[in-house]
């Protein structure tokens, strides 16, 4: 028979003071007794029994204390008098933010030598019971006094909301050390937030994909980082590539890590790889890319019209070529540690082009595709294609954000 929630608790309150009352062996067979009754776990009925007819001592208006006794399950805690009042937070607060809003364990040691040197210099006047209790002041103290300002000033995550974590689970993670590619297809994906700066409102992103054998980087900017277009220029960038695309790894932002983009690998035989949290050097070969290609040819303005989309776009449609066959790159080999100095040996540099060429399991329909593409290509037209480009590009922020700063001496705002 299952015994309702206040038949339980009848029991319990039944019980409750003869249990208080009775020797060891009397309170075991109470205990037996509820457990039997109620179905309660020993080390619950135990407390639950406890828990009724305890003294507690509640402080009245007047400050005096008198013995009660409490026939409820909630035990009443004792009020304790405010000790910082509101002239020592408001001081503190001061402090705080003279200090950089450093935490309490940083801040406790240091209000000793620094009030002192604020009250010198007129910054703080302070009464002696305020500095008594200013300066006595722990850090866990700090902390919580000050968490309602502290909250007001911390950033908002700026990633957005996390992938779900079933689906975390079912995506492996890959390592830098890990990620040995001996054939094209193997490619590491990213986006480049063009906020400007400023991460509020809407932006454009750049979708950047590395091959980790030859290094060929395709980019294509999409209107911000809803999964939709990261998806269909994942897609399209796919049907540009010179070789199959065998596997995709990424970071963990839910622009990548979701269910479309999961069941299209798992429906197009794609391994799908993911790094671990904070650690970009699992996904080396794209993030220097995001430099190397992207910050390079459109720097780190603000960009978010439909015109400067199309403008990017059009740049990019240069930049493939231009770095893809006449770009060389080098390839690290080996990485020794001689004392304090680490050695790095590279391969002689290479264009992606020219890696592609020399594998020798490259398809003959790939590579006679790219060998067309190659033979129509100029590289100094392309160079001025993507420099006009680049200027349009700047007009449109000039003229939708009125005129840029002047580089100041050992600075340029060119994006060659």
């Amino acid at each position: 028979m299952v015994l309702t929630m206040s038949e339980k608790q009848a029991i319990t309150r039944e019980l409750a003071d003869r249990y208080r009352r009775a020797g060891r062996k009397a309170k075991g067979a109470i205990l037996d007794q509820v457990v039997d009754l109620t179905g309660y776990n020993r080390c619950y009925a135990t407390q639950v029994l406890l828990s009724h007819s305890r003294r507690v001592l509640p402080v009245t208006d007047a400050g005096s204390k008198s013995l009660v006794l409490s026939g409820s399950a909630v035990i009443a805690k004792r009020a304790r008098p405010r000790v910082y009042d509101e002239k020592v937070f408001s001081t503190l607060k001061q402090v705080w933010r003279i200090a950089g809003g450093i935490c309490g364990k940083r801040l406790a040691p240091f209000l000793a030598e620094l009030v002192p040197i604020l009250e010198r210099h007129e910054e703080v006047v302070l009464d002696e019971e305020t500095r008594t209790k200013l300066l006595a002041i722990s850090a866990a103290s700090i902390d919580r006094v000050l968490a309602e300002e502290k909250a007001a000033y911390r950033l908002k995550e700026r990633g957005g909301p996390r992938p779900s974590s079933s689906l975390l689970h079912r995506i492996p993670i890959q390592t830098h050390s890990e990620a040995a590619a001996d054939r094209p297809g193997f490619v590491e994906i990213d986006l480049v937030g063009h906020d400007g700066g400023a991460s509020a409102g809407e932006y454009v992103q750049t979708l950047d994909v590395t091959d980790r054998y030859s290094g060929w980087t395709e980019t294509q900017a999409v209107r911000n980082k809803a999964q939709e277009w990261v998806f269909a220029a994942l897609k399209d960038i796919r049907r540009r590539l010179p070789f199959p695309l065998l596997g995709i790894h990424s970071d963990g932002g839910r622009e990548f890590i979701n269910q479309p983009l999961f069941d299209y690998c798992q429906l197009e035989g794609i391994q799908f790889t993911r790094s671990r949290s904070y650690n970009k050097n699992d996904n080396c070969h794209v993030e220097q890319k995001n430099f190397a290609v992207v910050r390079q040819a459109v720097g780190y303005f603000r960009y978010e019209t439909e015109r400067q989309l199309v403008l990017l776009n059009r740049l990019y449609a240069v930049l493939r070529p231009y770095t893809n066959y006449f770009q060389p790159m080098f390839k690290l080999l080996e990485k020794t540690r001689v004392g304090s100095s680490i050695r790095k040996r590279y391969d002689t540099a290479k264009t992606p082009y020219q890696r592609l060429c020399a594998w020798d399991g490259w398809t003959k329909e790939c590579r006679a595709r790219a060998q067309a593409s190659y033979q129509q290509l100029n590289p100094a037209a392309l160079r001025r294609q993507a420099i006009r480009l680049e200027g349009q590009l700047l007009k449109a922020v000039e003229g939708e954000a009125g005129p840029l700063p002047k580089p100041v001496a050992g600075q340029s705002i060119s994006f060659v």
